[in-house]
C-alpha cells in the first residue's frame, strides 16, 4: 500500500489509510500475506508493526509522480498495490487497485485550487482504466463513477470508511480539559472541516445569523478546522454578515486527540456542504451521540441514515430550522442522540478491511 500521503497530510485520506492499515495488520485472514507499506523517506512514523516498510523518494503529487514512482517500485516485485489517493504509478505491480473518494474535481472544480485540478482532472480518466479495480468509499462515489467516467460496474466495490474506537460518549469532565485549553464555550453547535467554498460555510453563517433573530441566546457556532482554498473570501463574507462578538468561533487548533472532546460538547454536528464523497465528520459525531444535520446531497444521506436531519444546501432557512429543532425538541433530540451510536455502531474499520482483503485477493485469482 502506497501510505505516503500521511506525512503531508492528517485528516481526510490519511484518516482513511491510517484507519484501513491498522484494521488490516489485525484481521486474521490476512496473516497469510506479505505487506509492505510504502512511504515517504522524510516520514519515519511506522503505521504498523506487523508490516513491513519501505521507504519511496517519490513525494506525493509530483507532475511525474506516476513515473517515478513505477521506477522505484519495478525491484519489488508486487503482486498487489494499492494506491489510496486515487491515482496508481504507471506499473508499480501486477495488479492494482485505488481508491477513489469523491469527484470533486468534476463536479464543482471551481472548489479546488489549480494545482489540485490538474492533478486529479488530468489523470483520473487514465488512472480508472488502469486500475484492475476500484474501490469507492461510498454508493454516491460509486454512482459518479459509473455516470462521469464510464466505469463497468463490475469493476467497483464500495467500502465505507470505519471509525475510531476514540470516538464514543464521554462524560463532560473528561472533556473539560479540551474546552479550556481550546477557550471553547460550554455547549455549541459544531462544524468540523476545512474552511473552504465546498463546505458551504457561509451558507451555515447566514443560516446561523437568522436563528438568533429569533433564539438570540442560542449556543455558539464553533467552526474547527484550517483554512483552505479561497479562504479569504469566506473571512470576507463572514465579516459582511456582522453576526454578534462571540457567536461564531473559529478554531484552528483541535488536533486529532482533542476531536473526540470536541464532538461531544456539541449540541449538533453541522454539515452543510455542497458536495461529500463520505462525510466522517458525520460519523464519528454520532458515534459520539451527537445528533448530525446534514445537506440532502452526495453521500451525507447514506451515512446519516434516519438519524438527525436532512437539509438543502441552497436553502438557508432549511437549515435554521433544522438548527432550531434540535434546541427546541428535546424529546427528540434525546431519542436521535441513541440512534447516532446505533447508526454509527454499523460502520466498522474491520469491515472496511475485509472489503479490502477479498478484492486484493479478487484480482489475483
Amino acid at each position: 500500500m502506497d501510505v505516503r500521503l500521511t506525512y503531508y497530510r492528517t485528516g481526510g485520506i490519511s484518516s482513511y489509510i491510517r484507519g484501513l492499515v491498522g484494521a488490516l495488520a489485525a484481521l486474521p485472514a490476512a496473516s497469510p500475506h506479505r505487506w509492505t507499506l510504502f512511504h515517504s523517506r522524510k516520514d519515519a512514523t511506522r503505521l504498523s508493526d506487523q508490516m513491513a516498510a519501505a521507504a519511496l523518494w517519490t513525494p506525493a503529487h509530483h507532475r511525474w509522480e506516476r513515473l517515478a514512482l513505477a521506477v522505484e517500485l519495478a525491484r519489488h516485485r508486487l503482486d498487489v498495490l494499492h494506491s489510496p489517493d486515487f491515482i496508481p504509478p504507471y506499473r508499480g505491480a501486477r495488479r492494482h487497485v485505488i481508491t477513489v473518494h469523491d469527484l470533486t474535481f468534476l463536479h464543482y472544480p471551481q472548489y479546488l485550487t489549480a494545482d489540485s485540478r490538474r492533478y486529479y482532472n488530468a489523470q483520473i480518466a487514465a488512472a480508472v482504466r488502469q486500475a484492475d479495480h476500484i474501490l469507492a468509499v461510498s454508493e454516491a462515489t460509486r454512482q459518479d463513477l459509473l455516470a462521469l467516467l464510464h466505469v463497468p460496474p463490475a469493476k467497483i466495490t464500495v467500502q465505507p470508511h470505519g471509525v475510531g474506537e476514540q470516538y464514543r460518549p464521554l462524560p463532560a469532565a473528561a472533556t473539560e480539559p479540551a474546552r479550556q485549553h481550546l477557550a471553547l464555550p460550554s455547549r455549541y453547535f459544531l462544524h468540523v472541516g476545512t474552511w473552504e467554498p465546498r463546505k458551504n460555510i457561509l451558507g451555515l453563517l447566514r443560516a446561523y445569523g437568522r436563528l438568533l433573530q429569533t433564539v438570540p441566546d442560542a449556543p455558539p457556532l464553533v467552526l474547527a478546522g484550517q483554512p483552505g482554498w479561497l479562504f479569504e473570501e469566506t473571512q470576507a463574507g463572514a465579516a459582511a454578515l456582522r453576526l454578534p462578538p462571540g457567536a461564531v468561533v473559529w478554531c484552528d487548533q483541535v488536533t486529532d486527540a482533542l476531536l473526540p472532546a470536541v464532538y461531544n460538547r456539541a449540541v449538533a454536528l453541522v454539515s452543510p456542504s455542497f458536495y461529500e464523497g463520505f462525510g466522517m465528520p458525520a460519523l464519528e459525531a454520532m458515534a459520539c451521540g451527537v445528533v448530525p444535520i446534514v445537506s440532502h446531497t452526495s453521500s451525507l444521506p447514506e451515512v446519516v441514515g434516519e438519524v438527525g436531519l436532512l437539509i438543502d444546501p441552497q436553502d438557508d432557512d432549511s437549515l435554521t430550522a433544522a438548527l432550531q429543532r434540535v434546541l427546541t425538541d428535546d424529546d427528540w433530540r434525546d431519542r436521535q442522540q441513541q440512534a447516532a451510536r446505533q447508526r454509527a455502531q454499523q460502520f466498522t474499520w474491520a469491515r472496511s478491511a475485509r472489503i479490502a482483503l477479498q478484492v486484493y485477493e479478487q484480482v489475483l485469482a
